[in-house]
């Protein structure tokens, strides 16, 4: 746990994204952990081992989150998300219209790895933390996902859990969603004006 703490110190000092370090930390347990048990029978040396503990994870949700998060910064490091950034400025010349769009974007694809996009797309120099680009991408991407049941991975757990079917969601509940999300955004610009 308190190589988690270093990860901010790791991101500094090396320029690597946080997961790496949050991977390089996984690494270096295990290695502890294995030099611990070293001397402890093969069963007691299973039971404690990193291999065991990994296994009990959701390994395909990290697979996913790990594979966005490589993406985005693929497509940093080419400058792609610096080319849509600003298209997307070019185009519209308004952060509100973009991060309403990226909110609509986001009932289809998931929000996180349009977060990270953003966030390769439009630097911390053009928009401080707290800046209110931030905040309304927080609430358009945040919210927008919920006007297709795809849309967020609560929506899918629902779908699976509860039987839900897309058409009947589409049908019966996307239009309130999107009457929400509207809403919300005008509540948003009155009172950010």
């Amino acid at each position: 746990v308190t190589l988690l703490f270093l990860v901010p110190v790791f991101k500094s000092q090396t320029h690597l994204p946080p997961f790496m370090a949050m991977l390089f930390s996984l690494a270096v347990f295990w290695l502890v952990t294995e030099i611990i048990h070293r001397n402890k029978t093969h069963s007691e040396r299973r039971y404690f081992s990193v291999a065991a503990t990994v296994q009990k994870i959701d390994t395909p949700s990290i697979l996913f989150f790990l594979g966005i998060l490589l993406a985005v910064a693929a497509m940093q490091t080419n400058g792609s998300l610096d080319v849509m950034g600003s298209v997307l400025d070019d185009t519209f010349n308004n952060l509100y219209v973009i991060n309403g769009l990226l909110g609509i974007l986001s009932s289809i694809v998931d929000n996180v790895p349009l977060v990270a996009g953003a966030m390769g797309m439009y630097s911390m120099d053009l928009y401080p933390q707290d800046h209110q680009f931030w905040v309304s991408l927080a609430y358009c991407v945040g919210t927008g996902g919920s006007m297709l049941i795809i849309g967020s991975a609560a929506g899918i757990a629902a779908m699976g859990i509860l039987k839900i079917d897309f058409l009947w969601y589409l049908r019966h509940i996307a239009w309130l969603a999107l009457i929400g999300y509207i809403s919300g955004i005008g509540i948003y610009l009155i009172l950010n004006q």
